[in-house]
């Protein structure tokens, strides 16, 4: 009994982990040559091209570049390709 709640246990812990890792920074603060703070937010959307699991992120990025995107990242929950641009 109790190494099943252990068990249960670890494996809501490590849900919650990937969840929280997907989320990500969306929000970037950038300084300025007068050291002034701009504010950018960063939108990501998912690949109209990249096909299949997402299993190199390399590979993404590449394609993202493709589609006018600025960078490209694998999602580590479902495998999918998602770009990134300035928004």
């Amino acid at each position: 009994m109790e190494r099943s709640m252990r068990l249960v246990s670890a494996a809501f812990v490590l849900v919650l982990l990937l969840a929280a890792t997907e989320m990500g920074p969306i929000g970037v603060e950038a300084r300025t040559e007068s050291s002034k703070a701009i504010e950018g937010k960063i939108c990501e959307f998912p690949s109209t091209l990249f096909k299949g699991l997402c299993f190199s992120s390399n590979n993404c990025k590449h394609t993202c570049r493709k589609e006018q995107f600025t960078r490209g990242k694998c999602s580590l929950l479902t495998r999918t390709c998602m770009c990134t641009k300035k928004c």
